[in-house]
């Protein structure tokens, strides 16, 4: 059996997909399904159990068990760099994974969870070292706080954890998660509604659009999160990103390319987000190298069509 937190989210039903698609169906998710639109996630696939978030935590905060579990894949947390409230994203991303690192290893269950390149903030290098590590927002912080917590019980674990730091990811199931949603989600909609796309002026010494993100196919992050599971040799904290900075013009002219449609739109860089935006990320993936996984990563021009095929098909 295994375990996806988040699993009707984002990435977590992805790999909830992507597991069916190995032949995996004894897959326990935990979520939080308030918002009822995240249940339609999951409806192409098939899992063995649900638990809400808080009865789950409040089982294992018991001791409490779910038979045979192989592993978990943490995907669950507040996601939203744009939350302000320390309190909750500290409850929700940091306490809730400690007690789940701690239930796994009293039980030697590997465990995989979900990072962020936002623990790096405005810096120039993207390293899985201390040294890199300057977070804008609290999301990023509470992220790395559980990577610190992480390195602090590196030398004493008795069963392999991974924090995978995931760049701009995209892909399909996304649609749940309104502002928070990539880039090319967005593009869609505002295509629809005004006949073209719309992406920030130049800031931090970039000129109109060419702030430059790691943009990430869902579908590599599923790959490295099973690799991880089939590889239980490896703990540590990798960076989930293709390796290569592109600009956001690229991302908008391969989405006008697909529609075969419409112009992109400069709009002001929004006063809220100066000196909390990241221009520029670019995963260094020399540890992820290391660590043995040679997974290919698709790049925008092939990503964006796919993504825009699956969603509209």
């Amino acid at each position: 059996m295994l375990i996806v937190t988040g699993g009707a989210g984002f990435i977590g039903s992805n790999i909830v997909h992507g597991l069916n698609q190995k032949g995996r169906d004894d897959i326990i998710v935990v979520d939080n399904l308030t918002r009822g639109e995240k249940a339609l996630n999951l409806a192409d696939c098939t899992i063995a159990d649900y638990y809400d978030k808080d009865e789950f935590l409040r089982i294992i905060r018991d001791g409490g068990g779910f038979g045979r579990i192989d592993g978990v894949l943490h995907q669950g947390a507040c996601s939203a760099t744009t939350e302000w409230n320390g309190k909750y994203m500290m409850e929700t991303n940091f306490a809730f994974t400690r007690e789940l690192f701690h239930w796994c290893q009293d039980r030697q269950i590997p465990l995989v969870y979900a990072s962020s390149a936002a623990t790096y903030g405005g810096g120039r290098e993207f390293r899985e070292e201390p040294a890199c590590e300057r977070p804008l927002n609290v999301y990023g912080y509470s992220k790395l706080a559980f990577d610190q917590y992480l390195r602090r019980h590196m030398d004493a674990l008795t069963a392999p954890v991974v924090g995978l730091r995931y760049f701009n990811v995209y892909g399909p199931r996304e649609q749940h998660k309104g502002s928070m949603a990539s880039v090319i989600h967005h593009f869609r909609n505002q295509l629809a509604e005004h006949g073209r796309v719309r992406l920030f002026e130049g800031c931090d010494g970039y000129a109109d659009g060419e702030q430059e993100r790691d943009f990430v196919d869902v579908r590599d992050c599923v790959a490295v999160n099973l690799w991880f599971l089939e590889h239980p040799e490896v703990s540590g904290i990798f960076n989930l990103g293709t390796g290569r900075a592109r600009p956001f013009n690229a991302v908008a002219e391969a989405t006008l390319k697909w529609y075969g449609r419409g112009e992109i739109e400069y709009i002001p860089f929004p006063e809220h987000l100066k000196g909390r935006y990241q221009s520029y990320t670019q995963a260094d993936l020399t540890a992820l190298r290391a660590a043995g996984c040679d997974h290919i990563f698709y790049d925008v021009e092939q990503g964006v069509p796919a993504y825009l095929d699956a969603v509209s098909g």
